[in-house]
Formats: C-alpha cells, structure tokens, sequence
C-alpha cells in the first residue's frame, strides 16, 4: 500500500503510540501530583490513542515478521521483541479498560494501582524499543540480502574525502595502532574530546 511493504509500514507505525503513551503516562503522574483534572483528562485521550496506534504497529510487525529475510539470530530477537511489545500492548490496553470501566472515577487505591501498571508499561516499552533497534542496527532486519551485499561492497571500496575534510574513524575500523606503515598515507582522523594527548 503506498509502495510500503510490511516491516516499512511497521517502522512508520511504531513511533507515535510510543511517543503517545510516555506522554499519556506523564500526564497521569504530573495530574496525581498537581492534583490537575484537566491533565489527567489529557492523559486519558492520549493513552486512548497510544493505544489504537500500538496495537496498529503490533499488527504491521506481526505481518513484517513473515516478510523479513532473516537467519536464527534475528529470529530469536524478533521473538523476543515481539513478545515484549504484545505484553506492553496488554499492559496498557488493561490500564484503559480498567478506567473505562470505572468511567474514569477510580479510587485512591486503583489509580494508584494503575499508575504503577502504567510505569511497568514505560518499562516494557523502552525494552521493545532495545530489541528493535537491535534488530535494525545489529543485524540489518529489514534490509534485503542483495541490498545489504551491494550496500558491504560499496563500503568496501572506499571513498574520498575533499582535502582537510575529516571525520571520525566509523565503529569496527582499525585502530592506529592495528595499521601498517603503508597506512600513513591515508586520511588524518579524529578523537573524541577529552582524549589524553598520545604518539601514534
């Protein structure tokens, strides 16, 4: 739909409800501490639409997970991110129903209750976040085996730089130390700030 496929529609859903339901969540503890109908009134309609949204990108994951190219590392995390988000989704889906059913009048003790539902939720959120990230930035889900062989021969080859323009050295490059003498020809390179003056 839209020349968005599956794991596409997936990293464009996951993003809101997640910015939705740390909001939504806020809003429940900054409206408990300032005693704020209007905030807690805020928190409801937000948490409403964290939640339609989350179980939408459960779903476009769900369909991704039978699209995705994959071998038993990314299998085993997207399993587990799978499972994390369904638990999270339930956490928060139980929060709102739990109010609903109250007609968003509950006791001392169940919004209390609630809240603390709501925390574990935050929880479990930044844990789905962890293993997705994982996924994408670890093992390249989502990224297809020709693209990804073309997109490793690219980097392979090099490129170069515009003369005094530097950068830093990319993760995984050798280190001063690991090149050869043949090596001193190549671009200079930079260290993080706060790097203790050193020879090379």
């Amino acid at each position: 739909m839209f020349g968005y496929d599956a794991p596409r529609w997936h990293a464009l859903l996951n993003d809101w409800p997640a910015a939705l339901l740390v909001v939504a969540v806020l809003f429940d503890l900054v409206a408990a501490a300032r005693k704020r109908e209007s905030l807690a009134w805020a928190g409801i309609w937000t948490l409403w639409a964290g939640v339609i949204g989350g179980w939408a990108a459960v779903v476009a994951g769900e369909l991704a997970e039978g699209s995705l190219e994959h071998g038993t590392a990314i299998h085993q995390l997207m399993e587990k991110h799978e499972k994390i988000a369904l638990m999270t989704m339930s956490v928060f889906t139980v929060v709102l129903i739990w109010k609903m059913i109250r007609r968003f009048q509950l006791p001392a003790q169940e919004l209390a209750i609630t809240r603390f539902l709501s925390v574990i939720g935050l929880a479990g959120l930044a844990w789905t976040g962890i293993l997705g990230g994982r996924l994408m930035f670890e093992h390249a889900a989502g990224i297809a085996t020709p693209t990804l062989q073309t997109e490793i021969q690219n980097r392979t080859a090099g490129h170069e730089h515009a003369p005094g323009e530097e950068h830093a050295e990319p993760m995984g490059a050798a280190t001063d130390s690991a090149r050869t003498p043949g090596d001193t020809a190549k671009a200079p390179h930079t260290h993080p700030p706060g790097t203790a003056p050193h020879k090379h």
